[in-house]
């Protein structure tokens, strides 16, 4: 049996060949790689001789990839990127390891951002990139090591633990609820409502949990709570709004709960990471701590007030 090795191909082939197929053209490959084209092209030649396997077709002055080499390509240029996301990485933090972490946006900058500090001073060496995901996503195609999910505990191809669960009340701006004048429940459905799509029926669920009609809510739609919670402030609607979300408004007063009815959602927040990383010592150091953080500060909260007899419980997890 031949070596692995007799297929592993230098860099410098791999390179040639992924920018002459990116620009269809060696004289601009020639130039990005600052070589001559000449060069480039023996390098296309030389792994297309070690592959056994003609990657471009040539006619003329201009090249063009064959069904082969158009598949070929895809792989390598994952693997290029690869190769140069742990390059940058390692030369950015060259003692500890680097932890791309997927973050809901609000959740990530209210919630995580400030406690961030915290965990770097107890894992020196480690580097986190966070970038935001708003939905569920593959992490064999996503170079990301670990994910806060807002929702059900399923996502294939990944284990979990739950964070934390979450009680939403509807918020409001003091003079909105001074100007509506707020009793019961059903006297919200004559403020505007403010929706987020990711949750298109809460307030309907709000609406049914306290007996009052729920047929044809309407309102303004926003994408991310953060959006939805600056409207709220600025008195154009009522929204429901997570309370460990909205500390700041409600203490400094520009938000005040237009009812002191709230309600605990069917979702709860869970982290999330792909199987084979598990014992990934970043990821792991990140994982304890959180769970930490979220089940100290679920205790707090429990310790400060009493479940109202109206919040709906979560399903199981």
């Amino acid at each position: 049996m031949q070596s692995p090795r007799r297929f592993l191909p230098s860099l410098s082939l791999l390179t040639a060949f992924e920018a002459a197929a990116r620009s269809g053209s060696i004289t601009a490959a020639a130039k990005e790689l600052s070589l001559t084209q000449s060069a480039v092209s023996r390098q296309i030649k030389a792994l297309e001789e070690l592959l056994e396997v003609e990657l471009f077709h040539r006619e003329r002055q201009t090249i063009r990839l064959t069904a082969g080499g158009e598949y070929y390509v895809r792989e390598v240029r994952d693997a290029l990127r690869k190769i140069s996301t742990a390059s940058l990485n390692l030369r950015a933090n060259p003692y500890g390891g680097t932890l791309s972490i997927a973050i809901l946006p609000t959740f990530g900058v209210r919630w995580l951002a400030p406690r961030l500090p915290k965990f770097l001073a107890a894992n020196p060496g480690v580097t986190i990139n966070l970038v935001t995901r708003m939905a569920p996503f593959d992490f064999r195609l996503d170079p990301v090591d670990v994910a806060i999910h807002f929702g059900r505990p399923d996502w294939p191809g990944g284990e979990m633990a739950l964070l934390r669960r979450e009680t939403v009340i509807p918020a409001c701006s003091h003079d909105l609820r001074d100007r509506f004048g707020f009793r019961q429940p059903g006297d919200l459905r004559l403020a505007p409502l403010l929706h987020l799509t990711s949750r298109p029926d809460a307030w309907e669920r709000w609406l049914t949990l306290h007996d009052t009609p729920a047929d044809g809510v309407h309102g303004m739609l926003f994408d991310q709570f953060g959006t939805t919670i600056q409207a709220a402030v600025a008195g154009l609607g009522v929204a429901l709004l997570p309370l460990f979300l909205i500390g700041e408004e409600l203490g400094s007063g520009q938000l005040v709960p237009a009812l002191d009815l709230p309600m605990e959602s069917e979702d709860a927040y869970h982290i999330v990471w792909p199987s084979e990383r598990t014992s990934y010592p970043p990821l792991a150091a990140f994982r304890d701590w959180i769970l930490t953080e979220t089940r100290e500060e679920a205790g707090e909260e429990d310790a400060g007030r009493t479940p109202p007899h109206h919040e709906l419980s979560s399903s199981s997890r």
